[in-house]
């Protein structure tokens, strides 16, 4: 079991290293970007090791390739391991898809097929990560763009495999409102499924419109839909740590913190109805 994160975080950008070597930052934790750090050395090593003597961090990758038929790639995983032992992550989390095959990579991050084989697929790889890493792996759920005909719903595939592999999850809420819109589903029905004693982190991001679909670009600050689905999230699990992440269009430090602060009143003002009620 990973050591609790608590509180509200911020993804780590070299945008903004300088701000965090500079002072205090009013947040709880941060997340870094594992593959951005699997290197011997250098100035993003460098920083890091400064900037976590502050903060806790956890450790998000994008390359595990958790679904596909290729075999566990080790020597990624023995880099993973490696920097976990350097930065004593709270959590250590990648994406429930696969990103290529035949040693090929996409460089995406791609749904699988919601069937039981893959639930017993995806289930036996994930337990073989966490036996090697020697601690949980956490999972986190995609944004989709088209749907194959499929036995499953995806909240019950993810269900199934967190309940399965015994895994964390990570529930990213912004993906969940994305995929809701493409694909007309209640976004409700998907958080009501997932099961509570899994969940280790939520993301929140924002989104872009694009012609019929609605494309998770993570550029855009959280929209107040995102803010209303993560509250019945909250209400549903109570206070997971919770973060906000920001791929592109990387805004000054101040304007996420400004947003975290958003996430802050919400949660407060949340608080408050529970007490009214």
């Amino acid at each position: 079991m990973t050591t609790a994160l608590s509180g509200l975080g911020l993804g780590l950008r070299p945008e903004h290293y300088q701000d965090f070597l500079a002072g205090s930052q009013p947040l709880d934790w941060l997340e870094i970007l594992s593959d951005n750090y699997l290197v011997p050395g250098g100035k993003p090593l460098y920083f890091l090791d400064a900037i976590r003597q502050d903060y806790p961090v956890a450790m998000h990758g994008v390359a595990l390739n958790i679904g596909s038929s290729d075999a566990l790639d080790w020597s990624y995983l023995s880099a993973i391991k490696a920097l976990a032992q350097r930065v004593e992550p709270h959590i250590i989390s990648d994406h429930l898809c696969w990103t290529g095959v035949n040693q090929h990579r996409m460089h995406d991050l791609l749904p699988l097929p919601y069937t039981e084989e893959t639930i017993r697929h995806v289930a036996k790889r994930i337990q073989d990560v966490q036996d090697f890493l020697g601690r949980e792996l956490v999972v986190e759920n995609l944004s989709s763009y088209l749907q194959a005909q499929a036995p499953l719903k995806e909240w019950e595939f993810v269900r199934a495999v967190a309940q399965e592999a015994q895994c964390g999850l990570l529930v990213d809420v912004n993906n969940i409102f994305v995929s809701s819109r493409n694909h007309g589903f209640d976004a409700m029905d998907y958080l009501k499924a997932l099961p509570a004693d899994r969940i280790r982190q939520i993301h929140l991001a924002g989104h872009t419109y694009s012609g019929e679909f609605c494309v998770d670009t993570h550029d855009q600050p959280v929209c107040t839909d995102v803010w209303q689905l993560y509250g019945q999230a909250v209400k549903l699990w109570g206070h997971i740590p919770t973060m906000i992440e920001r791929d592109d269009n990387i805004p000054p430090l101040q304007e996420l913190l400004d947003e975290l602060g958003q996430a802050r009143d919400f949660l407060q003002a949340l608080e408050a109805d529970y007490e009214v009620a």
